[in-house]
């Protein structure tokens, strides 16, 4: 049997805000070119933990974190990690779609103008770009003919597919996402989750949600919090259907949200 590839791996993960402790002695392996699901009630900590992935938490200050998060093989907390770097390579996508108001074409451009300021890309380069990475969300024609309209003017389905696509000219290997469908209505949630299998394998996605249905549609792997604890972490069917912990067997037999 092969031996399986991890992105992210945590060891005895604590995370306080103040005096809260929200995170408590977090271990998981997460696996490359996967779906793994975070579920659990609100207020559990999956949020807490997605963000840790990039350090997106020590912008709310206040916060302290203990133990060892790798990604891709490397230590975040390194003192040579630097923040860009790593959130070029752990993209991520929020809850409600964040286009800038600015033309799609500027949406897609605008991490690399960021972490390339000396970099001066050619039209033809630049228009190459956008191209492959709105036709790898499958945006391209619905869009070819609007490059320079408003992102924020356009469908919230589509405007989240090109917060994804905006992620994509940085080559990140893992994208975080966190509850990125609870601004959509049905249709659009099945084309976002279609997007996400579409490129698992190319990239690791770790997604929040509090949509059960959605975690196990899309999802190989899916991971149960509870309390800032991790209960239960195990391939989603048999997490779904053969729960080992009783308070996973009550989260997803709905027996408290």
């Amino acid at each position: 049997m092969a031996a399986k590839n991890y992105n992210i791996e945590t060891e005895n993960l604590n995370l306080w805000y103040g005096d809260f402790q929200a995170l408590i002695d977090v271990n998981v392996k997460i696996l490359a070119g996967e779906i793994t699901s975070l579920i659990g009630p609100s207020g559990c900590g999956k949020s807490t933990l997605l963000r840790c992935f990039n350090r997106v938490n020590e912008r709310y200050g206040n916060v302290t974190t203990k133990g060892k998060i790798q990604v891709l093989g490397k230590n975040i907390y390194d003192a040579d990690v630097s923040l860009p770097e790593l959130r070029k390579t752990v993209g991520m996508v929020f809850q409600r779609p964040n286009p800038l108001p600015i033309s799609v074409y500027e949406n897609i451009l605008f991490g690399l103008r960021i972490h390339s300021p000396l970099r001066s890309l050619t039209r033809a380069e630049s228009d190459a770009i956008v191209e492959e990475a709105l036709t790898s969300v499958f945006l391209w024609d619905a869009l070819k003919d609007k490059l320079k309209v408003r992102a924020t003017s356009l469908q919230l389905e589509q405007q989240q597919k090109l917060c994804i696509a905006r992620l994509l000219p940085l080559k990140p290997q893992i994208i975080l996402m966190d509850e990125p469908c609870s601004a959509l209505d049905a249709k659009g949630t099945l084309a976002v989750e279609e997007l996400m299998s579409y490129l698992a394998g190319t990239y690791t996605f770790l997604i929040v949600t509090h949509n059960m249905a959605q975690a196990r549609r899309v999802s190989s792997e899916c991971i149960f919090m509870f309390l800032g604890e991790l209960i239960e972490h195990r391939n989603t069917q048999a997490l779904f259907e053969t729960p080992h912990n009783s308070k996973t067997a009550d989260y997803v037999q709905m027996r408290y949200a």
